[in-house]
């Protein structure tokens, strides 16, 4: 909101490498030769719509960095495909958002919603667990 606090969390609906379902968070590679913070508008303006209008900083700092790996027991952050390293931002939106692209619906939940169990259980390889690390990050859990 205008004052800086979570209000809401956007979750994504995805079809996953396995043929699963799965909520998902917005995430996406870096380019070649890309600014992170043009990767990021990239991934938000593809994943949320053109009208989502995001407040980057002109320098964005991630809030963490985590490592997937192939198998899920090393930091329970887990991509069947690769190993790799993924920095992780908030990114207030003021815009309209619309799924786009390879997401199937867009849900915002409350903070609380997000962080429950049922939730978190509709999320793989660790971005439940990435959620809650962005709202202690933002002062929303206790």
């Amino acid at each position: 909101d205008a004052n800086g606090e979570v209000t809401q969390v956007g979750l994504l609906l995805r079809g996953m490498p396995d043929g699963s379902i799965s909520r998902a968070i917005v995430s996406g590679r870096v380019l070649y030769g890309e600014r992170i913070r043009d990767a990021l508008v990239r991934h938000l303006e593809k994943d949320l719509g053109s009208m989502a209008m995001p407040q980057i900083p002109a320098s964005a700092q991630p809030f963490t960095v985590v490592e997937y790996f192939p198998d899920p027991t090393i930091t329970g952050f887990h991509d069947p495909r690769q190993h790799c390293v993924a920095m992780a931002f908030v990114v207030p939106i003021f815009g309209d958002c619309a799924p786009s692209q390879d997401s199937l619906d867009l849900v915002w939940v409350s903070p609380e919603e997000a962080a429950s169990d049922n939730f978190q259980a509709e999320m793989s390889g660790g971005q439940g667990r990435l959620v809650r690390m962005a709202l202690a990050y933002c002062g929303m859990l206790l």
